[in-house]
């Protein structure tokens, strides 16, 4: 067997180098997990793996657990003499997660160490620009890049009116539309795929991202679900999956989602409209309610921005505790979070410092 060359599947100069620090361990991959077992491919193959007893024990957060995608430290690259140990986890370049449902902080990785984000939404009873909103603000802060991928355009009669709302709020995003009756409408996803770059499909249960995913490897390696008379599709995917694409890098299939759980997003991307409106109102600190010379209000009156579109914004920025703040402000308490057990931002800039002057030196 040719051994897999990891390069092609998103593994970085900067993680060959944070593993030299690892004696006697192998670098693999997540592809699956499955309770408390994963599978990892490595350049041998993929293997049956578990965590080690010592890395159970330090673990402080769920959020801290391998994940698919994730980039980990084995004790061995063959399983035939047993499971596999995973003893680290390397540094992760992106990650998309969210609220654990019914949780008020867990944190769910949904995937890790991806270039792009497909958020996938149906042009039939799931088309929702609230959801999508949600889904662009998570993945802006994940450190990828999102797409919006819409999917059953056959089963939609006013594509013109959902693709001028989606360009109001899905701003500087690239939107494609596409069918499952079309053999080639998912052509215009490969331009960002390639050997060494990790797309992660996301969106609602039946929307066509298993679809999507046969389509790229030209096979049905997934399965799928028929289209039930309500025109939504029977979902299977029920658990998240990292598949190679022949030449392509890989794409990560995940289970569709019923609500996203946001704990921190990018609402300065996600929004950047309201951002630069509100750099237009007289006051600094205005809440965009009933104070004088509000550019985001005298928008809504204008027509310019919709109402739901801020009561939306207002919502996430309740969930990820930044109400109240502007965007610099909300840059700053992100650095916080970051750094809080460094004794926040003053500790942390004199920590960036610090690392600057070792580089110089």
């Amino acid at each position: 067997m040719k051994p897999i060359n990891l390069k092609n599947l998103g593994l970085t100069g900067e993680m060959i180098q944070e593993s030299k620090q690892y004696k006697n361990l192998s670098i693999g991959r997540v592809s699956t997990q499955s309770k408390n077992l994963y599978k990892v491919i490595t350049e041998n193959g993929e293997i049956i793996a578990e965590i080690s007893g010592k890395f159970h024990f330090y673990v402080s957060d769920s959020s801290e657990y391998p994940a698919v995608g994730d980039f980990v430290m084995v004790d061995r690259t063959d399983d035939s003499q047993g499971n596999a140990i995973i003893h680290h986890v390397l540094a992760r370049k992106s990650v998309f997660a969210r609220k654990t449902a019914g949780s008020r902080k867990d944190v769910q990785v949904v995937a890790a160490n991806i270039d792009t984000v497909f958020v996938c939404m149906s042009l039939n009873h799931d088309f929702n620009l609230r959801r999508l909103e949600r889904y662009l603000s998570n993945a802006w802060d994940s450190g990828a890049v999102p797409v919006v991928v819409l999917t059953k355009s056959d089963l939609c009669t006013d594509i013109e009116q959902k693709l001028n709302e989606i360009s109001s709020i899905a701003i500087g995003v690239d939107v494609y539309v596409t069918t499952s009756t079309s053999d080639d409408g998912y052509l215009p996803l490969k331009k960002y795929l390639a050997n060494g770059r990790t797309a992660a499909f996301i969106g609602s249960s039946g929307v066509g991202k298993s679809t999507l995913i046969n389509c790229l490897l030209g096979k049905n390696a997934l399965d799928t679900g028929e289209i039930r008379n309500d025109d939504k599709g029977r979902h299977t995917t029920t658990r998240r999956e990292l598949i190679i694409l022949p030449e392509s890098g890989v794409v990560i299939d995940t289970p569709g989602m019923r609500e996203l759980g946001v704990i921190h997003a990018d609402l300065s991307k996600s929004f950047a409209d309201i951002d630069e409106l509100a750099a237009q109102c007289k006051f600094n600190d205005c809440t965009h309610s009933n104070e004088p010379k509000c550019a985001v209000q005298n928008a809504i009156r204008e027509g310019i921005l919709s109402v739901e579109r801020l009561e939306n914004y207002r919502k996430l920025l309740r969930e990820t505790k930044y109400e109240g703040l502007n965007s610099k402000m909300i840059e700053k308490e992100k650095l916080n979070n970051i750094f809080r057990e460094m004794g926040g931002l003053k500790s942390a800039k004199k920590f960036m410092r610090a690392q600057k002057m070792k580089k110089r030196r």
